[in-house]
């Protein structure tokens, strides 16, 4: 690490907390101007991220570590997606979920016909992926010590066909969740082979994160759009946007309120990533009623009727059904 970045971890240690900032000191060199003091509110100081890694997720709301995740574990994980395709393992309240241009063709019960798995808790072995102390440790960074795994994901993006419903639209995933606070909340998204914007990698709109949440809703696409794929309705199309490509075993993680999406896939492969929102134990849930997300809770309590034939659970007691332990202790959610 260099001298400079040694003394910034210094100050940011000495100064963290509630209250924290940094200040510009400047030197004979520098011309004399005054900033705002920079609060670091998106990060806490474990030592597990440098002074320049926090101060690029409290700019950006991303963060990308690379080779977090071992090509024994990834190739473990794509084994068990493989088994469950091929409805060779069962697994309690797991959401299978196909593209829609693949649903209205012949079902296959094989990968091909599967574009994610949605909820595999009840899995032990995909759900190792979020117990795996190489990513807690980064996570602690953002919810502090008392974890919980909130939803899970493994995502198997289908080459387009043609409709352009490989595309996933620019959304903000706190829109999903009926708990805060939203700053103590992160998503861990690892590719599971290398991802670029061929492929349909994730395109972000850095800075996002300091906004609000936005209203969303299903797109109007011609060639239709998969089921819960909602996306905000008004932000700057204006706004610079990065394409986060990516190597297998690659880590990103990132702030329930960063704009973020995914373009086609133009190949003939598939694009697999395995992903875990976690919040902290000390999160408290919301009601929704009233809100943005009036929509969201409206679609998934319709889900869970046809799937469960349950209509009198409430929308916070879904997820805390969901919800999974990993670190520290649950001491709300």
């Amino acid at each position: 690490m260099s001298r400079a970045a040694e003394r910034l971890r210094t100050v940011i240690h000495h100064l963290d907390g509630a209250t924290a900032s940094i200040r510009a000191s400047p030197t004979s060199a520098q011309t004399l101007t005054y900033s705002p003091p920079q609060k670091l509110r998106y990060s806490f100081d474990t030592g597990i991220l440098t002074p320049e890694q926090r101060l690029f997720y409290e700019e950006n709301g991303f963060l990308v570590i690379k080779n977090l995740v071992s090509e024994t574990d990834i190739d473990r994980f794509r084994k068990e997606f493989e088994q469950i395709c091929q409805q060779k393992v069962k697994v309690p309240g797991l959401i299978v979920m196909r593209d829609v241009a693949i649903a209205k063709s012949e079902f296959v019960p094989d990968q091909r016909a599967v574009s994610k798995l949605q909820d595999f808790q009840e899995d032990p072995e995909l759900f190792r992926y979020c117990a795996l102390p190489q990513i807690l440790k980064y996570v602690e960074c953002f919810t502090g010590p008392n974890i919980m795994a909130m939803h899970t994901m493994l995502i198997n993006k289908p080459p387009d066909a043609g409709k352009k419903t490989s595309r996933h639209p620019m959304h903000q995933d706190l829109h999903y969740f009926p708990f805060r606070p939203t700053d103590r909340i992160v998503c861990a998204w690892t590719a599971m082979e290398r991802v670029t914007r061929q492929n349909g990698c994730l395109v972000v709109l850095p800075g996002t994160h300091k906004g609000t949440l936005k209203e969303h809703d299903y797109p109007d696409w011609e060639g239709g759009v998969n089921k819960m794929y909602h996306g905000v309705r008004d932000y700057d199309p204006n706004h610079p946007r990065l394409y986060v490509e990516m190597e297998k075993g690659d880590t990103v993680f990132f702030h329930p309120l960063l704009i973020h999406g995914s373009g086609m896939n133009q190949t003939q492969g598939f694009r697999k990533a395995i992903s875990c929102h976690y919040a902290s134990g000390d999160c408290y849930y919301i009601d929704v009623r009233g809100t943005t997300q009036e929509n969201i809770e409206s679609e998934v309590k319709d889900i869970a009727l046809k799937k469960y034939g349950v209509n009198e659970l409430a929308f916070q007691d879904m997820w805390a059904l969901r919800g999974r332990l990993v670190q520290g202790e649950r001491t709300s959610l």
